[in-house]
């Protein structure tokens, strides 16, 4: 056996701080952080903190912690046949279909039509109509509302032209839907016109020229090429009308009142969810339908998805 004592392991060779390896290693994180701390606090923090709520009863002037867990009463009471809940999404589906239905029927024409013979205006004309979706709600909803006046809007003056009386567009609970639709459809059907002349101009010339060539006219070439394979956008675009207009607000809220308007017509889902939570002050209530409102427009958008995948997937 050898007398030579084993050597010890050498130490690693401690690497010196450098600017270099700091901004290499540690810079990055450091840059990109406050966009996940701001996250954190006013998304991720918010949503978990809403879904607790929704199993507990708590009004926030008793203070923080001050919350009792009630388990499912809250859904329960949401889903109760009585509720005010289902009034609310009746109302909220039926404004959105008499907006979002028309935005598309007229914004895809409309699109084709610029794409097809207005090229050389086409700036000016997306310009045009893409206003109304960067002009503030605020202001848009209260020159509607004047618009509407029973006495001196323009709509009943005119109407007062012809020999008709006047309309209390605001007043009347079967006429508030549709008014407050007439809105909504004016401010987004701009949007959808220039998402779909996105997605036409995608489509190659060459299809239509072959098409052309074929002796294809020009509705044959929007029903055989255009909407096939503007499939993709058109179910982005009804994506975003399902989920903004089932969580309608601005427009209603600032025509109608917090109570919707007469015979509350025109209370949206959104609408009976805010007074429940800052007029109410019944948090957990208002947190369990703002779930169950999230879950109507997974289901919608799902359904959404099947019927625009249904031929055969998206082409995407």
């Amino acid at each position: 056996m050898s007398d030579r004592a084993t050597p010890s392991p050498a130490l690693p060779r401690r690497v010196p701080w450098s600017y270099d390896r700091f901004q290499q290693r540690f810079a990055p994180y450091i840059f990109t952080s406050p966009f996940f701390i701001l996250f954190a606090i006013f998304a991720l923090f918010p949503l978990i903190f809403s879904l607790y709520l929704a199993f507990h009863l708590w009004n926030p002037l008793d203070g923080l912690g001050n919350w009792k867990f009630v388990g499912w009463e809250n859904f329960q009471l949401a889903l109760g046949a009585p509720d005010l809940f289902w009034v609310a999404l009746k109302h909220t589906v039926w404004i959105g279909l008499l907006s979002g239905v028309p935005q598309h029927l007229v914004a895809l024409p409309l699109a084709f039509v610029i794409n097809q013979a207005l090229r050389r205006w086409q700036s000016s004309i997306s310009t045009v109509l893409f206003l109304p979706y960067i002009t503030n709600a605020v202001a848009i909803t209260i020159v509607f509302g004047m618009l509407y006046s029973e006495h001196l809007g323009l709509l009943n003056y005119l109407l007062h032209q012809i020999g008709l009386g006047p309309v209390r567009w605001l007043a009347v609970p079967q006429l508030v839907p549709y008014s407050v639709a007439a809105v909504v459809f004016w401010r987004y059907v701009g949007w959808n016109v220039i998402l779909y002349l996105s997605g036409l101009q995608a489509i190659s010339e060459d299809v239509y020229e072959a098409a052309t060539v074929d002796g294809a006219n020009n509705w044959q070439k929007f029903w055989y090429i255009t909407l096939p394979l503007l499939r993709p956008m058109m179910f982005y675009a009804f994506t975003l009308t399902i989920v903004g207009n089932m969580q309608l607000f601005e427009e209603p809220f600032i025509m109608t009142g917090q109570g919707g308007g007469s015979g509350g017509a025109a209370l949206t889902s959104a609408m009976h969810i805010y007074n429940t939570a800052f007029r109410d002050l019944d948090m957990g209530y208002a947190s369990a339908m703002s779930w169950l409102l999230f879950l109507a427009i997974f289901v919608l958008s799902m359904v959404n998805n099947y019927v625009f995948n249904r031929g055969g997937g998206s082409e995407s």
